[in-house]
């Protein structure tokens, strides 16, 4: 029986088949991955574009431990929101850290709900959305 195991030493290439699967997975969203003791793979739109990569949350995911959706401030996903998670061993110790892009932290919820009743015109053209005479006979 074959198996795989991620280790706090895996390389790149050892992290490079399940990164690569949460990158499909996640419709292609830009993924990162690195062990505790080595530099990892990012990977974008399908391919690898770096095995020798670590970024400025990762690092902080591997000292802290925690899961983090933040806005890096350097790094090639700098002013990007990404999430960033561990890898844990059997005992709960970090070995390593996943993490993508996070496109729930580009939409900003509130100025949306702000702005709700300008984008109903703007798509709609009058407010209320839809008139009473602009509903097709399957919304009645």
């Amino acid at each position: 029986m074959k198996s795989y195991t991620i280790s706090r030493d895996s390389s790149a290439e050892d992290l490079a088949p399940i990164a690569m699967c949460l990158h499909e997975l996640l419709n292609r969203l830009p993924t990162t991955a690195r062990s505790l003791h080595h530099n990892g793979i990012r990977i974008e739109e399908g391919h690898v574009v770096d095995r020798d990569y670590t970024g400025p949350v990762l690092e902080d995911v591997l000292h802290s431990g925690n899961i983090t959706k933040t806005i890096p401030a350097s790094g090639p996903y700098r002013g990007v929101p990404v999430i960033v998670a561990p890898i844990r061993d059997n005992e709960g110790e970090v070995i390593g850290v996943i993490g993508v892009v996070d496109i729930t932290g580009i939409f900003d919820l509130a100025t949306l709900m702000e702005h709700q009743s300008m984008i109903l015109k703007q798509v709609c053209g009058k407010d209320p959305c839809p008139l009473p005479q602009e509903l097709t006979g399957g919304r009645r």
